[in-house]
């Protein structure tokens, strides 16, 4: 069964005037791309240039949505765990945080995270069936000189998990060194990057309509070994978008083609993910939000163009809150995110376990109460299963006016497969009273808790292990 958009806010009309909108901004007004060897690409491909504005043609624009795929599979160096995204796919895929600076739980509040805090979340993500990819930051490891920091966490990654990788947005050099470790573990033929996608990166543009160095390199070395490059344009509607919701979607969905563009002018045919993840700004001090209503309809409206109109991958952030606390708002806004992006149809969702404080912070019991959430949602979009019609006619009639569902045989046959929650409490309360009464807080502590004291130390072998310590060690050098 093929998952579509099933919550739209635009018309078919209003969405192609979106497109049409955002090919004319990237025609007319352009994008800066801080980036001589990105300049040299639009050049060759001729798109007129001047300095470091780039104009795309139309043209350009619909030759590469053309080329870019709409499924593709991400390999896993455990052939069991390696998983299919797109158009064709009826589940959506799971990924932790990018860019949490903070960890906090309830024993030892809010802190900066370190990189012992890292290898906790990447391995409770290993442990749970829900979470599909790891990868990247779900906590920024502040103990690591930042120069450096690219391949504690590369190691790490590679150490912990043996699911669909995630990278980091890195200059040249980092990246370069990045994929030397993954080509180390997954010790494959040279040709095993272009024909595989193993790993995958998410690259923001710099709004308005500008992408910066940095990313711009993270892009060519991606795009350059094939693999996989998410577009994140992250604008606040009045600050760098538009104040208008539907202006910051049009200014949103140029960006993500601009990057597409770039991409398939590199490698036509490599994986592009749309993601959007633009927001409304706080007008009272036009600081960033996550829990807004309104900065939610920007990204299920461009959901629905990458979904309905560009038949490409699609990616969003779903389980964000403004709350600094695993609080009641944190419940409300994390579900609202939740519903109504896995309703637009996104295929995969990051920010997805944990996040507090507009992305500050990543809270361990949160993280295992978004499981939850995230599983609700997902037994939400399966819907109702409407073929068993006649056996369930041949049930009411046999039950009759005064039977008893509870004990005919087709509920004994049927019942295990009805959902049932991970961590919240469905007793009475007298019973909830008797286990102690406690706050689903302090059960989420205590399960991620369980989780690590039972977590593997390592899922690689020796001898990899003291390869990648030696390159290591020979960069810091």
């Amino acid at each position: 069964m093929a998952k579509a958009s099933q919550f739209r806010v635009l018309t078919e009309e209003e969405a192609q005037k979106v497109h049409e909108a955002s090919v004319q901004i990237l025609e007319e007004t352009g994008v800066i791309y801080n980036s001589e060897e990105v300049l040299d690409i639009f050049k060759k491909n001729g798109a007129k240039v001047e300095g470091e504005t780039v104009y795309i043609p139309k043209k350009m624009v619909e030759k590469s949505l053309e080329s870019a795929p709409a499924d593709f599979k991400l390999w896993a160096r455990n052939e069991d765990n390696s998983i299919s995204i797109g158009k064709e796919e009826d589940s959506v895929a799971i990924q932790p945080n990018v860019g949490p600076v903070f960890v906090q739980d309830r024993n030892e509040g809010r802190r900066e995270g370190t990189l012992d805090d890292l290898v906790n979340i990447y391995q409770i993500c290993q442990a749970s069936d829900m979470v599909d990819l790891i990868g990247s930051m779900p906590v920024e490891p502040n103990d690591i000189p930042e120069e450096v920091r690219h391949l504690d966490i590369m190691y790490s990654l590679l150490k912990h998990t043996d699911k669909p990788l995630v990278g980091m947005v890195r200059g040249k050099k980092e990246q370069d060194q990045m994929f030397k470790m993954v080509k180390m573990a997954i010790d494959k033929s040279s040709n095993f990057f272009k024909e595989n996608n193993v790993i995958i990166a998410g690259v923001c543009p710099l709004s308005p309509l500008r992408f910066d160095t940095v990313p711009l390199e993270t892009i060519l070395s991606y795009a350059k070994r094939s693999q996989p490059v998410s577009i994140i344009p992250c604008a606040l509607a009045g600050a760098t978008g538009p104040v208008s919701l539907i202006g910051t979607a049009i200014q949103q969905n140029a960006e993500i083609l601009a990057g597409l563009v770039l991409v398939q002018l590199i490698n036509p045919g490599s994986v592009v993910i749309y993601m959007p993840a633009s927001t409304a700004a706080d007008m009272s001090d036009a600081s960033y939000i996550t829990g807004s209503p309104e900065g939610t309809l920007i990204d299920v409206a461009c959901l629905q163009l990458g979904n309905d109109l560009y038949n490409l991958p699609t990616k969003a952030m779903s389980s964000l809150t403004d709350s600094k606390l695993v609080d009641c708002q944190a419940g409300y806004e994390t579900m609202q995110n939740i519903f109504l992006l896995l309703a637009a149809g996104a295929d995969i969702v990051s920010e997805s376990l944990g996040v507090l404080d507009s992305i500050m912070t990543t809270s361990y019991e949160k993280l295992i109460i978004d499981l939850e959430l995230l599983d609700r949602m997902k037994r939400i979009l399966q819907g109702v299963d409407a073929s068993t019609i006649d056996e369930d006619v041949r049930v009411i009639k046999e039950v009759g006016h005064s039977g008893k569902y509870l004990t005919h045989p087709n509920t004994f046959e049927n019942f295990r497969d009805r959902w049932r929650p991970s961590i919240s409490c469905w007793d009475s309360y007298d019973d909830w009273e008797k286990e102690g009464g406690e706050d689903i807080v302090i059960k989420a502590n205590r399960k991620y808790k369980s989780i690590l004291v039972n977590r593997p130390t390592s899922l690689i072998d020796e001898n990899l292990d003291k390869e990648l310590k030696t390159y290591i060690k020979k960069l810091k050098a």
